[in-house]
């Protein structure tokens, strides 16, 4: 069931019901801006990851800040953004069973829609699924980049399924998705060099193998926000799928750049807005923010500029606060500000970013995709 907003625009951020999903639209705003600035001189195209945010008008921005379209892990998400006015979409997985395929068939009809596959067997089943629907989708053939998660082997088995694509009446083959996930948070910048050198040579002898065989990459994607210009440097990288950069989170934040600082590109914008519900002995306050609120798959969420207070224990619905010796005492009713330690299944928790500039509510945006597993 769909959530009442928990603000209205015109609120100050301490009048906004809690838990909520907090969006701080200068830093949000910066990080759109820095992405494109960051990428504007080497030819190389963004096309951002919904999956981190989940929202149709957060596409739009990022499209109009330079995006070429938009990416998502699951039927149901290239759906609810399609429906919204977003032209163009990869499916950057694969995607198994009739009324899935279906699905993403139909799509095609009103968008560009492009999806990643690994076996034969799914190429088979996409080609009937696109004829049945009378239309065209693209296809990139995804190789295992070192992640050790889906992709074929890089070089003559990407090749094979290649031409199977390029054979088929219904779809295109539009290259290869050589995307390196785990590679985001290794924490020093040379094990992340490493990583990605690695799955650049795995892309550029498969690369080459095609081109003995007549077939053409458009598209060689992957990266993301911890390693993208590593994937940039590389030269064989063209289109980047960037998620976290708009937001960032606690994880990231252990990211370290060449001077053993924390990376700095993109700034912190999304938080969860918590409230003190109890504040039984000293040293100690209770928050309405645990598991549900802020997800703790990696690690426990950050307290934000409130030197001395820690975030130490999540339960369900509550989350401990640990208050150091000097440090000035929590209030019952007070709102604070957590940074989540990840941020795409934090999002999926909600159903409202609430958009905020200068501690006042200034818009609402529905999370259009919440809940889109299939």
């Amino acid at each position: 069931m769909i959530q009442p907003p928990p603000a209205q625009p015109g609120m100050h951020e301490d009048e906004v019901d809690t838990p909520a999903l907090i969006l701080d639209l200068d830093a949000f705003e910066a990080n759109l801006e820095t992405a494109i600035r960051l990428l504007e001189s080497t030819g190389v195209r963004l096309r951002p990851h919904a999956k981190t945010h989940k929202s149709a008008v957060i596409a739009h921005l990022q499209m109009k800040h330079g995006a070429v379209g938009q990416c998502v892990q699951k039927v149901a998400e290239a759906e609810a953004l399609v429906w919204a006015g977003v032209p163009d979409v990869l499916v950057s997985n694969e995607v198994v069973g009739a009324a899935k395929l279906a699905r993403l068939a139909a799509l095609a009809n009103v968008a560009r829609i492009s999806v990643c596959a690994d076996s034969a067997r799914q190429v088979k089943n996409l080609q009937v699924a696109a004829a049945a629907a009378e239309v065209n989708l693209g296809v990139l053939v995804e190789i295992n980049a070192g992640g050790n998660r889906c992709g074929v082997a890089p070089g003559a088995e990407a090749v094979d399924l290649a031409r199977q694509i390029a054979a088929s009446q219904n779809l295109s083959f539009e290259g290869l998705q050589a995307y390196h996930g785990s590679a985001q948070h290794l924490r020093s910048p040379e094990q992340r060099r490493q990583a990605i050198a690695a799955a650049s040579d795995s892309a550029r002898c498969t690369i080459d193998l095609l081109l003995e065989q007549g077939l053409e990459c458009r598209t060689i994607a992957g990266a993301g926000t911890g390693t993208f210009i590593n994937e940039v440097e590389s030269g064989i990288y063209n289109e980047l799928q960037l998620g976290s950069y708009i937001f960032m989170d606690a994880d990231y934040a252990r990211n370290l750049d060449e001077t053993g600082a924390p990376v700095s590109l993109f700034q912190q914008s999304l938080f969860v807005l918590t409230t003190v519900m109890s504040a039984p002995r000293t040293g100690v306050a209770v928050v309405d923010a645990g598991h549900k609120a802020a997800p703790t798959d990696s690690g426990l969420p950050l307290v934000w500029q409130r030197p001395g207070v820690e975030y130490i224990d999540a339960s369900d619905e509550h989350g401990a606060l640990k208050i150091a010796e000097g440090t000035q005492p929590l209030k019952e009713g007070q709102k604070i500000r957590l940074v989540p330690a990840h941020c795409d299944p934090t999002v999926d928790r909600y159903d409202w970013y609430v958009c905020v500039r200068n501690s006042r509510v200034e818009c609402l945006w529905p999370i259009t995709a919440r809940g889109a597993m299939t």
